[in-house]
Formats: structure tokens, sequence, C-alpha cells
């Protein structure tokens, strides 16, 4: 069968020609969304479906008479699998939907236009072939009127074409449409057709037609409207329309797959090991920068777990290709260039992007290398041809993120095999342990009080922006001990819902409001917290007086001095964001915050630590913004315009059509200008002084500032100046010289060190006297064995520096050991030149000895080190030392 048969398209040209095919039927052409869904259900967007599910259900109309979108998605169920010739992490979903729009004869008259017509796909009739729910009569017959001959249309079962969202509710049959790729792709089998496992027929298209609504006896009668969803791989029809035979041989996997051949010096077909990691790491890197470009950082659970993992399996397979120096910003470079003008956030978020994925790949660099060194130490324990628990090489993957396939090439290396029924046991349970933990959230987020509220209530409106006050807010809800009540007494802890209110809600950093609810009369019930719960506002409140009472209409006044406070801190996040910006870089992303009444903490993404004087440029910064007293300006306005302004969006957060947008200043360069539903100072004066408390580590690549503004800027230099003085005052000195007279204590203190450990571990201590009397000459060289207790791992090279001293330049090697002061164990071997000339080698003897005091460690032929942890091993490594070197 001809390859030639048929045109050839771009990805790009593929991507374009679909999108604007179907808005010409009419439907709304929409934007990928996120990685990140909206949906809490999922974790990541692996649909193109994802962004339309309100419709689905109901809750959201469109005037189009459907939807078409090119959707990112992210899969990581197969991840052993990505690297084949179909599976892929990170892939593009065509899709085209309609939500009671269009009909399911449409549906199918579309696509069969779209990839048959020349002006479009233009695929050959004869090789096209379709796949029906097995009772689909309709489908079959819509098929044939486009002209598809029965014998291309096969009906298969419930678990190739029929969809359901599960046991009950919507579902409906599906129909996909496949590609004979050709017999040289087929089993051989007489029986081969679409379906077969083989590569010949190729799915790239998949059809569904929710229409049913399946109940719990098992009928399904027809939903009130019909929906469409169909899904199209971009990437397998590219490879279609380029006529190549896998996903990876697409022109953008091509492309990516050209770097690790320009980096690792493999020419791609070459070798089916090497080919698989070249596949391997240009999937992950594409997924990795796109995971990233959603806001999404390396971490230890969840989204950030995935894409940790998908990171570090490219840095173990690019260590297998001979790619020893980072080389992932090389690869984002790459995907960039290919599919930025897509997916302009990629170009946005490059230098963010680059800085993560270095920073990871060379933590996971030093983790490789311990885990390394952890590994030959448990191989060590074993008997020759033993096998490696299986636990131990969990701990390993699980605890060092240290891969599996790794262990098992060196255990295999050392001439052991691995435990891999054992390994399988764990991951299993650790897998049924993470299946009930998000069943468990599952259930609390269908089964919590607030959905059912949150079905029958309208959302709370906020109205305190303005206002610290609202009189006629009426009560619509109140939920004691998590169920609903209709009254609630003196001393009751409830949680009240108005239909609107002044007191913010727990959202975005900032803490909720606190306050009272009155009703002028008997009624006061003391609100200590607020909180978001499914577009409704709790008010967590105790009842101090009298009885309150769905429908009743209260007075709601937030405490006005604590929110005063909340509001300067707020906007104090905001001038930090734009002076970390200035002083550090773009890259730099709020990663979190707390707004409270007494300080702010602020995360942002940063890779290493700040130096004093850029911690004292950005408090210059905030600090000149707030003494030139500009007035903060809000403005509401539609998502695009206030982009177009600069305005600053939180990294991997979703907005709506309409945004709010806090502004410093009215010029239209102002120092800060973010998008922000929290309420704020009128005036950067407001603020008072700035002050930042501490800098630290939160993580990988991310940093943490605490800082106090106002009156807590005013407390915190009360308590630093109480400070200073109670150390000027034990110092004896006035607190402007305590730095001084501190400087010139330290300076005693070294002096005394010094002359300590000359007493303790120099030549002429009393340890290392006895030590050298003991020592035994050997064929070129003195040989030192001895244990010289409560010595630090520095006191042990002062010792060794004595040893060598007290030899007066003779040859001389030394193995010492110690119980340190903190009871654990230090080691060291050492040795003139002359000595290892002779055969001395300090880093063998080390290696060989650390285990046994629970240690490991090695160094150079002339000076080795190790620490250990089992004290009551100490003498065997000495002898065993003595025996190595035949003493």
């Amino acid at each position: 069968m001809s390859t030639a048969d048929y045109k050839t398209m771009t990805t790009a040209e593929i991507r374009e020609d679909f999108l604007k095919f179907f808005e010409s039927k009419g439907c709304k052409l929409c934007p990928s969304s996120s990685l990140v869904p909206d949906d809490p259900s999922l974790l990541l967007a692996n649909a193109g479906m994802n962004q339309f599910k309100e419709y689905y259900q109901g809750s959201k109309t469109m005037k189009e008479i459907g939807a078409c979108s090119c959707q990112k998605c992210l899969r990581t169920n197969d991840i052993d699998n990505i690297g084949d010739a179909r599976h892929l992490s990170f892939f593009e979903m065509l899709g085209n939907f309609s939500f009671g729009g269009y009909t399911k004869a449409d549906a199918i008259a579309w696509a069969y236009e779209f990839i048959t017509s020349p002006e479009h796909l233009g695929l050959p009739k004869d090789r096209l072939y379709m796949t029906v729910f097995e009772n689909d009569e309709e489908a079959i017959e819509l098929w044939h009127a486009q002209g598809v001959d029965y014998d291309h249309i096969s009906r298969l079962g419930e678990e190739d074409n029929f969809w359901a969202a599960g046991p009950t509710g919507p579902c409906g049959p599906c129909s996909e449409i496949y590609f004979d790729q050709g017999e040289e792709f087929g089993c051989g089998s007489p029986d081969c057709a679409p379906g077969c496992d083989c590569d010949r027929y190729l799915e790239f298209w998949n059809l569904v037609f929710t229409q049913y609504d399946r109940q719990e006896d098992g009928s399904m009668p027809e939903l009130p409207h019909r929906n469409i969803d169909t899904g199209m791989g971009l990437e397998r029809i590219a490879a279609i329309m380029q006529h190549k035979g896998t996903n990876y041989d697409g022109d953008l996997l091509q492309s990516l797959i050209g770097v690790g051949e320009k980096l690792s010096g493999h020419e791609y077909g070459t070798d089916a090991a090497k080919d698989r990691s070249l596949r391997i790491l240009a999937d992950h890197s594409r997924a990795v920068t796109f995971m990233i470009g959603d806001g999404i950082l390396p971490g230890n659970e969840g989204r950030g777990y995935i894409l940790r993992r998908l990171l570090r399996r490219a840095v173990y397979h690019a260590r297998l290709m001979n790619i020893q120096s980072p080389f992932l910003s090389t690869y984002v470079d790459e995907v960039t260039r290919l599919m930025g003008d897509n997916y302009p956030a990629l170009v946005e978020q490059n230098a963010l992007i680059q800085d993560i994925v270095r920073a990871e790949e060379e933590r996971f660099g030093a983790t490789l290398d311990a885990g390394e060194s952890m590994l030959e130490a448990e191989c060590a324990k074993l008997a020759e041809g033993a096998v490696l628990p299986g636990e131990v090489a969990f701990k390993l993957h699980d605890t060092y993120g240290f891969p599996i396939d790794l262990t098992r090439e060196i255990c295999e290396a050392a001439g052991h095999e691995v435990d891999m029924e054992g390994f399988d046991a764990c991951m299993t349970e650790q897998k049924e342990r993470a299946r009930a933990a998000a069943n468990r959230d599952a259930w609390s987020n269908f089964n919590d009080v607030w959905t059912g509220l949150s079905d029958k209530l309208a959302a709370t409106e906020f109205c305190g922006y303005d206002a610290d006050a609202a009189d006629g807010c009426r009560v619509v809800a109140i939920v004691a001990r998590e169920a609903e009540a209709d009254e609630a007494h003196a001393g009751d802890e409830v949680s009240v819902v108005l239909d609107q209110t002044p007191f913010y809600a727990e959202m975005g950093g900032q803490c909720g409001d606190t306050g009272y609810l009155t009703d002028g009369g008997s009624l006061k019930v003391r609100v200590s917290d607020t909180k978001g719960k499914n577009g409704l506002y709790a008010h967590v409140a105790t009842v101090e007086e009298g009885t309150l009472r769905v429908g009743d209409v209260v007075t709601a006044a937030v405490d006005h001095g604590r929110r005063e406070l909340i509001r300067r801190n707020h906007t104090a996040t905001h001038l930090l964001d734009a002076a970390l910006k200035q002083v550090l870089g773009e890259h730099v992303s709020q990663a979190g915050s707390f707004v409270g009444p007494d300080r702010l903490r602020f995360d942002f993404t940063h890779f290493e630590a700040m130096t004093a004087d850029e911690l004292a440029r950005v408090e210059g910064l905030v600090n000149a913004e707030i003494f030139a007293a500009e007035p903060i300006v809000t403005r509401v306005m539609g998502l695009d315009e206030a982009k177009a302004s600069g305005a600053v969006a939180l990294f991997g957060e979703k907005y709506g059509e309409t945004v709010r947008v806090v502004s410093t200043g009215d010029s239209d360069a102002p120092f800060s200008r973010e998008l922000c539903g929290g309420t704020h100072a009128r005036n950067t004066a407001d603020l008072g002084l700035f002050k930042i408390v501490s800098e630290s580590s939160v993580g990988s690549n991310a940093r943490r500032i605490e800082a106090v503004t106002s009156m807590g800027a005013i407390e915190h230099l009360d308590e630093q100046l109480e400070l200073l003085a109670g150390v000027a005052h034990e110092l004896k000195c006035r607190p402007a010289d305590a730095a001084e007279r501190v400087a010139s204590l330290n300076h005693e203190l070294r002096d005394t060190r010094k002359k300590l450990e000359a007493v303790t571990t120099g030549a002429g201590s009393d340890k290392v006297a006895e030590a050298f009397r003991s020592a035994v000459q050997l064929d070129g060289y003195k040989a030192v064995v001895a244990r010289l207790d409560g010595l630090s791992g520095k006191d042990m090279r002062s010792a060794w520096d004595g040893i060598r001293d007290a030899a007066e330049g003779e040859p001389v090697a030394c193995v010492i050991a110690s119980a340190t002061p903190d009871g654990k164990v230090a080691l060291l071997a050492g040795a003139t030149d002359a000595a290892v000339a002779s055969g001395f080698k300090a880093g063998d003897i080390v290696k060989n000895i650390a285990s046994l005091v629970g240690g490991r460690g090695g160094g150079r032929p002339n000076m080795a080190q190790a620490g250990g942890s089992d004290v009551s091993g100490i003498d065997a490594a000495l002898d065993a030392a003595r025996k190595e070197l035949g003493l």
C-alpha cells in the first residue's frame, strides 16, 4: 500500500485547519484550558471535554451550537509504557462538542467531511474504517449515508465503544475512526481488523454520543438533550498525515528527539534501548515545560509529585545516554520555539521554567549520586549472588526518588538480582493507601453539607470593599455540627450564611474577617472567622445573646481596627511582589501567601537565598512607595483588557471573564498592578513602614519572606531595641558598641580554641603521642592504627597532622577512629606521599571498613574519611584495617 497516495500536513497546519473548519460550522472556538482543571475531582486536564463539564451538566449555556478546541492534556496512568510507539504523557487533543446544539448526524457528517475532503485532511476513503457500538444501527446508517461501505464498519462491545460517567448517569455509544497503515504494520492474522492490538488499524478519532441517562435498575432513558464529545489526538493524526508509523515520528516530537541526538551523540534508529530513552526525553521534557508553564511546581504530592517524577525520569534516561550536565533547558527552549505561538504562557514563563528545571536537575543529580552510594553499601552487605530485598529497592525509589530500573542495573553489575515481587508488593500497598485517601477525599466532597447548600442557595454577595458594616443582611442558612439548623441559641457554635455580607472570607491568602452580627435588640453573635464554602460565605460564630433564626435580618459589622491592619498587610504583599521582580528578575512569581492583622507571609519562586543587599534593596523599594503616598486604585474590567494593561496574574490561578485590578497610583506604568479580589489600603502611606523579619526556604525552588507593616512594624522594632538593650547589658557596654564587643569576644574564643586543639590533637598531645608510639614498621612506612575517642571529624584531621609531625619527615600512614562527642563514629585514614607509593590506599581502607560502624565513605589514596552511627563496631573496624595492612 503506497504511503504517498495522500497529501502531507504539518502539526501546526492540522491544528489550524481543524479549528477553522469547526468554527465555520458555527462552533465557538475556545482556547485550551490550563492543565490545572477547575474540576476538583481531576488532578490534571486529561481530555478536551474537561472545560465543558458545566455545559454538559446544563449549569452553563452557550449561544453557539457547540464548541471546538485544541486542549493540552496530560496522563501518567501508564507512565511505564511511555516511549513505545503510541503512549505519551503530554498530548494535544482536538475536539468538537455539542450541548444539544447539533446532532449525531451532524457530528458524523462533519467528521467524514474533514478527514476526506481534499480541502482538509484528504485521507483516502478506502483506508478509513469505522467502529460503532454493537447495537447502534443509527450510527451505522449515518456512516453509510456518507459513502462508507458496510464492510468498513465494525461492531465492538461496551468495553471499546460505549462511554459512561459511572455506574449510573449520562452515557452513550461511541464511534471510532481508524486508518489502515498497511499490512507491514499488522499481526498477520486473517482476523486482523479495527480493534486488533497490532498497529495496522490505527484509531485516531473518537466520537462519543452522550444520549442516555442510565438508572440504577439498568434502564437507559434518553437525556433531555443529546451531547456530542469528540477527541482526536493531534500527535496521532500528525503521524498519519506525515506518512509515519508512530506518534514519535511526527514533526514536533522528531524535533525534540533531534535535541537528544545532539546532546548524546546517538543517532536515532540505530539502537532500540537508546531510541526509547530519546523518546522519553522528548515526551517528558515537553510535559515538564507545559506543567511549569501552567503554574505547577515540583513537590512531593499531587501535581507537583507527577511533575517531579517526570522530570527525574528524564534525568535518569539522560544519564543512560551519557548526558551528564544540566540539559533540560535546551529542551525547554525547543518546546517554546515549536509551540510558543499557540501557547504564549511558554514564552511568558520561559525564565521561570528554565530556572526550575535547572534547580531540579541539579538537586536530583545529587540524589542519584547519594542513591548510588546507598545502593552500593546495601549490596556490600549481601552475600555473593544474594537478592536485594524488595523493601530496600522500594525505599530507594519512594524515599530518595531512585529509579527501580537503575537499581536493577547497578545490582546486576554487582552480581545481584532485585526481589521484584517484594518491590511490587510495596508499590501496590502504597497505591492502595493513596487510592483509599483519594476515595475518602472524593466522598467528603460529595457528602459535605455545604455541597447541598450551594446547590440550593445563591452565592453570597460580598459588599465589604467600601464598607465595614452592612444593614439588611438576611440569614439564609445556619450550620451546626455539620448539619443544617433552623435556629441557634446562646452558647451555640455555628456557621452562619447571609445573602450579603461585608465580611471577607478567607481566600487568596487573606485571612477571614471577625466582628458581630446584631439585630438592634437582644441578638448578639460574635464572628471569629469567615470562610468560603462553595461560593457561600460561612461566618464561623458563637451566639452570645438571644436566638438566631433562618430568615432573620441582621446588621453585619466587621472589626474595623483588625480589618484596617489586614488591608495594609495585603497591599504590602503587592508592593513586595513588584519589588522582588525588580531586584531578582521577572521569574519571581507568587507561590502562596498569608495576610493577617499582625504580619504577612509571602512565598515566591526563586532558587537561592537572598543576600543581605538584595533584601535591603527590596525593603527600600517598598518603603519608597509607602513614603510616596500613592493612592490605591481599583478597577473592574475584562480579563484580556487587564492583561493588556500589564496587570500581574497569580501564577497558575484561574480567572473569570471579568476581574478586579488593583494598582498603586493612576499612572500608565504603576509600581504595582495585580488582579486581586482582596481588600486593600486606600493609600500606600497607610502602611506607615515596611520591615522584613525573615527570609527562608520553603522547599525546592521557593523562598519565603515574612514581614510587618504599620503597628506590627512598630511592635517589631520595639522588640528588637529591647533585645539589643538586653544584650548590651549582659556585655556591659552601650547598645551602639555591642557588635564591636561581640567581635572582640569571638576573637578571644577562637584563640582559646586553637590553643585547646593544639593541646588535645597536636603532635605534643598525650593521645597522639601514645598513638604514634604504637606505630608498626611496614615495608616502606610506619603504620598507626588507633582509637582516639572524644574527637570530632574535624579534630581527626588535626590528629593526623599531629601523627605526621611526630614522624619528623619519615613515611607514615594512619587509620584512626573516634567515638565522637555526639555519640557517632568518625573514621580517618591518612598517608604521606611516600607511604602511598609503598602501597597504602586510604580511600580503599575506609570504604572497606566503614560499613562495620554503620556508615559509608571514601576518598583519595592519601586522605579518606567516613562517618558512622554504630559505636560498638569501632574495634571491629580497626581490626579489619589491621588485617588489611597485614599487622
